[in-house]
């Protein structure tokens, strides 16, 4: 039958009207609207009486106080908690997503066992029991242990089991904590570093991303907060020294441009001048010092460093008119500077008078270990991982026969991270405890899942950089899944069964010895509260001028521009990828669907012939990345900028394949005088794609 115009429209129109009027397409868009807002890991609303209970984060690196708000048995958001010294009212974007990491699609569910094709199965705890004791008691002698937890008695744990079992090999991933504690231990001095920022009216971070990263940086925020009340004069002032204008810098009064891996010559080029308007320290080796700081120039030091000698001269100025300044000395993006730095920062503090005085550089007392044959702080401080791995990959050091992880991901997060991989290919049999399957996971050939923070009782001592010593637990707020058990309790028992003694019968009891070691009490503890103490430990420090001369010297870098990684903390860390709501915090010009952007000045742009979203080749020895060209001013010139924590190969939808690991452009080298593994400069050289 033939159709005309006129019935042809005829029919149109009738079909609209029956699909306006037919339920069908408005149900199947309800039904879509609802599917789509029930995934299966989002947790559906549940009835219940509201609760609160304080805690600290065992996620985020900063050991964030929190309050946690519970319908019925369930947390639903994490809050700050205003009584806690490491949240002072302040929380960290990654402590916030822990209430839904609980549910995070990466989560391992159950003991999983690589099969002879590859493949991960899943196993019974009995099967996983009788495989590792079996692989740990034929390794014995021969057994290394990773731990990323740097607060947590776990470590004396781990360090009892490695030292047992015949080795010694424990190790700590590596951070800021490490060549800090090698810096107080080549000047003399015990306890731990803590700097008391809280007190302070003048801070000069050189490196040091305080207001972002660096050590406990949400009570950091809470103190740069108080000091600068809205509408009245600041009751202190920050400068920030470091080729990025990062977070401090943007919230500093002055950013000072230093290039990356000159931390300790600027230092030292602020020890010159102090000492040439008459400071000095009553330390043995003054003189020498002294000698040593002569040669550092305002000139030389702005050669060196790229900044201007008149802002050098400026920053000595205001640390000698400050009442209570403080200097602290870091690494931009949390790691790989040198024992160096750290030491030029204690001799500026030395210099001012600065050393365990209120607003100062204080020396805190550490608790001995309780634990049998655990190593003390300073002795796992001292333990290098990456030199370790540097030594078997060249052939100076056998791989051991079985490695244990602890919440750590040395796969993705050490420098050369792909060298770093196929290292840990050479250890025949490695088992990780992890809450999420990630790429040293996927290496292991036995993975066991741990329960959450949320989940759990932990500890916290100490964060690194916190100006009070402390200690407070981690108390279980959440019902644990019943596939997982607790690391704690898992290593305690499996040590027995491996004939070793570590003199506990439990991991409360660990915790319970701890307590009273920091001269804490459990009861109060367990209630919530949080032990400090401003006691402190003799400062008798020497300048240690002949090794400081050594270790800060800046060596010529690869390549004609600098890479200066930029860490952030919402971003996530090596341990928990990027949470998802998390997503939304990073930049437009950081991320593009799956490609990375990096950041440089437009001199630098124009000196490479690029232009914005250009296409371009990052390369040294250690590897390449490919990314897209975003202009920002607040950038040293020939020095790009790469945000960390993207570039996963495991985890989930919202971290695998987003962008490029920086890491694999990070080469490892090795500090004159200490020995110290670093990897704060990398040189790179830059091409068109």
């Amino acid at each position: 039958m033939a159709v005309d115009r006129r019935g042809f429209l005829k029919f149109v129109a009738g079909v609209s009207a029956g699909v306006m009027v037919t339920p069908i397409p408005w149900k199947l868009l309800d039904d879509a609207s609802i599917w789509t807002q029930n995934w299966p890991w989002i947790p559906s609303n549940v009835d219940g009486a509201t609760s609160y209970v304080s805690t600290v984060s065992k996620l985020c690196p900063s050991c964030v106080g929190m309050k946690v708000r519970l319908v019925g048995d369930r947390p639903v958001r994490i809050l700050p908690d205003e009584n806690h010294p490491l949240s002072k009212g302040g929380i960290s974007p990654l402590a916030v997503a822990e209430a839904q990491m609980l549910y995070s699609p990466a989560r391992v569910k159950r003991p999983l066992k690589r099969a002879a094709d590859g493949a991960y199965v899943a196993i019974s705890w009995e099967e996983a029991d009788a495989l590792l004791a079996e692989k740990l008691g034929a390794a014995k002698g021969s057994i290394a242990c990773v731990s990323g937890d740097e607060t947590g008695s776990i470590n004396e744990v781990l360090s009892s089991l490695a030292v047992q079992a015949g080795s010694g090999n424990f190790y700590l991933m590596p951070t800021e904590a490490q060549p800090a504690a090698k810096a107080l231990a080549a000047m003399g001095g015990k306890g731990q570093l803590g700097y008391d920022i809280e007190n302070s009216d003048y801070v000069l971070a050189i490196g040091a991303n305080v207001l972002e990263t660096w050590g406990p940086v949400i009570s950091t925020r809470a103190a740069y907060k108080a000091a600068r009340p809205h509408g009245e004069d600041p009751a202190v002032q920050f400068v920030f020294a470091g080729p990025v204008q990062n977070s401090t810098a943007a919230g500093a009064d002055q950013w000072v441009p230093i290039k990356a891996g000159t931390e300790g010559v600027f230092a030292l080029g602020i020890a010159h001048l102090l000492i040439k308007a008459g400071a000095t320290a009553d330390a043995a080796d003054f003189s020498a010092f002294k000698s040593l700081a002569e040669a550092y120039t305002p000139a030389k030091v702005a050669e060196i460093t790229g900044t201007n000698a008149d802002q050098l001269k400026a920053v000595a100025a205001a640390l000698l008119k400050a009442r209570t300044p403080l200097v602290v000395c870091g690494s931009d993006f949390g790691q790989g500077t040198g024992a160096g730095t750290v030491m030029a920062g204690i001799a500026v503090n030395m210099l001012l008078g600065g050393l365990n005085r209120k607003g100062g550089l204080k020396l805190l007392p550490v608790a001995e270990p309780v634990v049998s044959s655990a190593m003390s702080r300073a002795e796992m401080m001292d333990k290098d991982f990456v030199s370790y791995m540097s030594r078997i990959n060249a052939g100076k050091e056998k791989a051991p026969k079985a490695m244990v992880f602890y919440e750590a991901n040395p796969a993705y997060a050490l420098p050369q991270a792909t060298k770093m991989s196929e290292v840990l290919g050479q250890v025949s049999f490695k088992v990780t405890f992890t809450t999420f399957l990630d790429e040293t996971a996927m290496l292991c050939d036995l993975v066991l899942p741990v329960p959450m923070g949320l989940e759990r009782l932990d500890d916290v001592a100490t964060p690194y950089g916190y100006g009070q010593a402390l200690y407070c637990l981690a108390r279980p707020v959440a019902p644990m899944p019943a596939s997982v058990k607790p690391a704690g309790d898992y290593i305690v028992a499996l040590a027995g069964k491996l004939g070793c003694s570590l003199g506990v019968s439990s991991w409360e009891e660990v915790l319970q010895a701890k307590a009273k070691a920091m001269d804490a009490d459990w009861d109060s503890l367990m209630d919530g509260n949080v032990f400090t103490s401003d006691a402190t430990v003799s400062a008798n420090l020497s300048f240690a001028a002949d090794l400081l001369a050594k270790s800060v010297n800046v060596k010529a870098q690869e390549g004609n521009f600098a890479v200066a990684p930029v860490f952030k903390l919402g971003i996530g860390t090596a341990k928990t990828a990027i949470p998802p709501y998390n997503n939304k915090l990073i930049r437009r010009w950081e991320l593009q669907g799956n490609e990375l952007y990096v950041a440089m000045n437009g001199a630098t742009a124009r000196k490479l012939g690029v232009m914005m979203h250009d296409k371009i080749v990052i390369s040294n020895k250690s590897g390449s990345i490919n990314a897209r060209v975003n202009i920002f001013e607040g950038i040293m010139n020939d020095t790009i900028t790469v945000l960390m924590g993207l570039g996963h190969t495991a985890f989930d939808q919202f971290s695998k394949g987003k962008g490029e690991n920086v890491m694999q452009l990070l080469t490892v080298g090795f500090e004159a005088g200490t020995g110290l593994s670093v990897w704060n400069m990398a040189g790179v050289t830059i091409s068109k794609a």
